[in-house]
């Protein structure tokens, strides 16, 4: 019997974190590594002791913002990195596995906290409806290794 990659292991518990989610409209999970050691783990959502939009609003979820996203929720990989930053975690050259390609807001955010690999489960823009991956483009461009991870 051969044994998990960290890769696939890292993977499925940021699928696993997406369950977390109380968004009505997607679930996005996310989990910062070094070293092949957790630091940081994040699904999408509102910011923590505000809503639960899946409680307060569940048919429809928050109001929309002037872009159509969501006006309440913080992504997955915002939440991870915000977590580790705020318990004094060393982010530089570390791993983020994220069910979700970053959005473009996300992957400047990547960039600032000298994450230096990306892995990725499905792609921001088909989920979107956007022509192209825009995050993923941004950090390849700055250097930033980025990879999906097939289903």
């Amino acid at each position: 019997m051969s044994k998990p990659s960290f890769n696939h292991i890292f993977m499925n518990l940021a699928t696993d974190l997406a369950a977390r989610s109380h968004c009505v409209r997607a679930h996005v999970g996310a989990v910062l590594t070094k070293d092949t050691r957790i630091i940081s783990i994040g699904y999408n959502g509102p910011p923590a002791g505000t809503h639960n939009c899946d409680e307060e609003w569940p048919a429809e979820g928050c109001q929309r913002d002037s872009k159509g996203s969501c006006s309440l929720a913080l992504h997955a990989e915002e939440n991870a990195i915000l977590y580790a930053a705020k318990n004094g975690a060393k982010i530089e050259g570390s791993t983020l596995y994220t069910t979700l390609s970053p959005c473009i807001a996300c992957a400047r955010l990547i960039l600032s906290s000298g994450i230096g690999t990306v892995f990725y489960k499905y792609s921001y823009a088909a989920y979107k409806g956007l022509p192209s991956d825009e995050g993923v483009d941004f950090l390849k461009k700055f250097g930033v290794e980025v990879i999906l991870l097939e289903p």
